[in-house]
């Protein structure tokens, strides 16, 4: 499978150092790590720091044949906290090399041939990828929204408008109680994916709720799976692997209670790392999955 990842790629900045990030890259990494051809389209800046991610995709396996290089604007750079092992606080610059990705043909004709098409709200944040993001929405066969709030760079009009366009939404439990908040529709979990999925036509609505798990509403029934207990390092990438699982399973025509179950797994894994990417495998996703509760 074939699957075209859109968005930021920059670099994490901890207090250990620097690693390469962004959720659309992160999810491009772990889709290889599956065995998906996964594609990432993005901006970096002609620099040092844009040069050394391109390396790291390269090395990844992955090509860096759609990510554009500018010279006008800088590459991306987030300072995060990861104070929280639970909940990690970001501080994003702007404007960077990201924010100002450019729509071709050949990027329409790579998302048009893809079997999936992986988008955010982070992103959309600037009017130039806002206006690229659009246009490729047209091409794309199954459009997956990786809902991602990053105050203050999202606002209800934009993501009211991606969730239209969207076939498969993923979200937090955060994410999921402010935009049922906006609506005045149900919060708990059991009622809102079956709203959301109504509201905005899609095939199916998740939601990963950090260590107690994930739902998930497809196909007119609500899957829940607990959390897999592990030891937390940081959970810089865990959803984004989550994405990731959870796309190659359904794409390959697994049962939801089986790529849940993956997804979940494949989070958790990632989180007893440090850092977004570590190099996993789908073996080792299995492992942890199939293991007995402790």
């Amino acid at each position: 499978m074939t699957i075209a990842c859109f968005g930021e790629m920059l670099w994490d900045v901890l207090p250990t150092g620097k690693q390469p990030g962004g959720a659309p890259l992160n999810v491009a990494v772990h889709l290889h790590n599956f065995g998906a051809d996964a594609q990432i389209i993005s901006r970096v800046g002609r620099d040092d720091l844009g040069a050394e991610l391109l390396d790291f995709v390269a090395a990844k396996g992955i090509s860096t044949a759609y990510v554009q290089q500018g010279e006008t604007h800088l590459t991306g750079a987030v300072k995060a906290n990861v104070s929280d092992n639970n909940e990690v606080v970001y501080k994003i610059v702007q404007p960077v090399a990201w924010d100002y990705i450019q729509y071709d043909d050949a990027l329409g004709e790579l998302v048009a041939a893809a079997d999936a098409f992986v988008f955010g709200s982070l992103v959309a944040r600037s009017p130039a990828s806002r206006d690229t993001l659009y246009q490729l929405l047209e091409h794309a066969r199954l459009r997956v929204f990786d809902v991602n709030f990053r105050a203050p760079h999202y606002s209800r009009e934009v993501v009211t408008y991606l969730l239209q366009q969207a076939d498969v939404v993923k979200l937090n439990h955060h994410e999921l109680a402010e935009i049922t908040d906006w609506f005045g529709a149900p919060a708990a979990e059991e009622t809102a994916l079956p709203w959301l999925a109504e509201r905005f036509g899609l095939q199916a609505v998740c939601v990963t709720k950090g260590a107690d798990g994930a739902a998930l509403w497809t196909d007119g029934q609500l899957y829940q799976r607990p959390g897999v207990p592990v030891t937390v390092q940081d959970t810089i990438g865990s959803g984004d692997a989550f994405l990731a699982a959870l796309l190659t399973g359904r794409l390959a025509g697994q049962a939801p209670v089986d790529y849940l179950a993956f997804a979940c797994a494949a989070g958790a894994l990632v989180a007893t790392y440090q850092g977004a990417t570590p190099a996993i495998s789908a073996a080792q996703v299995r492992a942890l999955a199939a293991a007995p509760a402790a």
